[in-house]
């Protein structure tokens, strides 16, 4: 008998973000929280103790921010969950309304936002006008950088002289530039690019006034990496370390030191990296995978952390568990396995979870990830938990175009789209049946976003391969979901396939699923947001539609929200659904 309880517990159970706080009052902090049963932004003063919900919306909040001073709460309200919308502020303490943050921006998709000591803010947006960069300051507006490729704020200095901007106007969204503007009137200090495929990222300029080193993300020997830039003086200097896996990195805040966060084979760990004596430290971390770290002005570090087994919790490097959630924590899961399958394009990093009790082979799902700039690793996942509660083996593919393995694994996809990942989805489902983990005749694939897309295109491409699949807000006709998508992601399906679907028609044709519903036999669940941006309703409409005309045996369970819910009943409601469906099925 399955425990209902147990699974929907984990859901339940209370969580909260790694804080964030204010840079001159890190006392004030802010975070995310669903201990009301929607993801909220919550403020807490950690002298005195105090906690108190900020946001209340129907269908949750997710993007929240502590202005430097601590004196006010920055979030972003958009309708419904469809990322369009304005930034408001909340006093920390409470007692008046929330306020347009910015005055006279018109609604528009968020591209960043920083916020300086001295009052200097800094709000990217996109658009149907294409990408914008505003700075406000004592009530004045001003744009400082406007183009028709995809840009965000990438850092503000200290002192609030210089901005960095990540930018596309080499046309590649998926490989950025660099550019330092002077914050006063947009005018170009320096810029960093190194060549096509090969992008580089600002990740914050040093946390002391008139530094003027920039800390940046780079892949120039084919894996992520850091380098310190000085935009003014004109210096870069790599810093390499003698580590297997990808490496990204913050200020602490002295700016003598760096946090270097080090991801191999699906699990993290972190490191502190004098800058003076060239000193590699680990932080002390259990093994699993770290969710965010920062470190806080007295040297020490938190960070989120969870493992497959293990649910989420924020933790310190002095030993101490810094933020609990109100409420019991949720049940434990499985232990994940790794598992490394030879496919077409090399090995492929998959993970696996079975059943606590029983031997294989299992009824099995294929729990294809979203992005696909993304990656599963070794965390908790109620998702996976509640699959393995009702019985089923849990497989999860790591396939080309995943982050985590290298540049040339994650770009392996472009100009193919969708069919180079099926091919190492494959690969691994052969391996799970060759091996007695995975019953051939019930196999489900499954998927979110990227994955639901994969899910779809699977079902089409490889009809023998999969009994029952469960698509959720997927992209189900690529040429009507490039049409009516925000145009952020327009710009990297343009990098992705080599231009848009009239200038490359049958790269699009080829990676759409719709092209290949005919093929399809599996019972197929989708899962549609109303208001989604990301993976639009109408090109889902469009899929089944032409499932309705073939009479092939679908379901669809639409909800009042955009690309996922932040709401915990919903999402319980939409697993019960994709469980039910499945075991209906098999």
């Amino acid at each position: 008998m399955v425990d209902e309880e147990r699974w929907k517990a984990r859901f339940r159970a209370a969580r909260v973000s790694l804080p964030r706080w204010a840079r001159d009052a890190p006392h004030r902090n802010t975070y995310r929280s669903n201990a009301t049963g929607t993801w909220e932004i919550y403020v807490w003063d950690r002298e005195t103790g105090a906690r108190r919900q900020v946001t209340d919306r129907p269908n949750g909040t997710w993007m929240g921010d502590v202005d430097p001073s601590g004196a006010w709460v920055w979030w972003f309200d958009d309708t419904d969950g469809d990322e369009f919308g304005v930034w408001r502020r909340t006093p920390f303490d409470g007692g008046a309304d929330a306020e347009i943050a910015v005055p006279g921006l018109e609604p528009a998709y968020p591209s960043g936002l920083a916020l300086g000591s001295g009052g200097t803010v800094l709000v990217g947006r996109s658009g149907e006008q294409g990408s914008t960069i505003h700075r406000y300051r004592d009530g004045e507006l001003t744009p400082l950088y406007e183009h028709a490729e995809d840009a965000h704020v990438g850092a503000l200095s200290r002192d609030e002289t210089l901005t960095a901007i990540g930018h596309s106007e080499h046309g590649d969204s998926r490989h950025m530039a660099i550019r330092v503007v002077r914050t006063e009137d947009g005018s170009t200090v320096a810029e960093l690019w190194d060549g096509p495929g090969k992008g580089v990222y600002a990740a914050g300029f040093a946390p002391v006034a008139g530094d003027t080193r920039l800390l940046v993300n780079h892949e120039r020997r084919g894996r992520d990496e850091i380098l310190i830039w000085d935009p003014v003086g004109g210096g870069q200097r790599e810093i390499t370390f003698d580590l297997p896996g990808e490496i990204d990195a913050s200020w602490f805040p002295d700016g003598t030191a760096l946090l270097v966060t080090h991801s191999h084979e699906a699990r993290d760990e972190l490191y502190r990296y004098d800058l003076a004596s060239g000193a590699l430290t680990p932080v002390e971390t259990p093994r699993g995978s770290i969710g965010g770290a920062a470190a806080r002005p007295d040297g020490t570090v938190e960070f989120a952390w969870s493992s497959a087994a293990e649910p989420p919790v924020i933790r310190s490097s002095s030993g101490a568990v810094v933020l609990t959630p109100e409420g019991p924590p949720a049940p434990p899961s499985v232990p994940v396995e790794d598992a490394w399958v030879d496919g077409p394009g090399g090995r492929i990093h998959a993970l696996v979870s079975r059943p606590a009790e029983g031997e294989g082979p299992f009824p099995t799902v294929f729990d294809v990830h979203g992005g696909p700039t993304a990656q599963d690793d070794d965390s908790f996942v109620p998702t996976v938990a509640a699959w393995v509660d009702h019985g089923f083996a849990v497989v999860r593919v790591n396939y080309r175009g995943s982050t985590g393995y290298g540049s040339a694994w994650r770009d392996a996809i472009e100009g193919r789209v969708g069919l180079t990942e099926l091919e190492d989805v494959k690969a691994v489902r052969d391996w799970a049946v060759a091996s007695g983990l995975a019953d051939p005749d019930r196999l489900v694939l499954t998927g979110g976003s990227w994955g639901g897309f994969l899910t779809l295109l699977g079902i089409g491409t490889q009809p023998d391969d999969w009994t029952v699949a469960v698509a959720a807000v997927p992209v189900a006709d690529y040429v009507a979901a490039f049409e009516d998508e925000m145009e952020a992601l327009q710009a990297f399906d343009r990098s992705l396939f080599g231009g848009s679907p009239d200038e490359v028609p049958e790269k699009y044709r080829e990676s759409s699923p719709i092209t290949y519903v005919e093929a399809v036999r599996a019972p197929v669940l989708v899962l549609a947001g109303e208001n989604d941006p990301r993976c639009p309703i109408r090109q889902i409409d469009n899929y089944l539609a032409r499932l309705a005309e073939l009479g092939r045996p679908h379901e669809v369970y639409r909800y009042d929200a955009g690309h996922g819910s932040l709401v915990v009943e919903e999402r319980i409601k939409q697993m019960e659904a994709e469980i039910g469906f499945a075991l209906k099925n098999l």
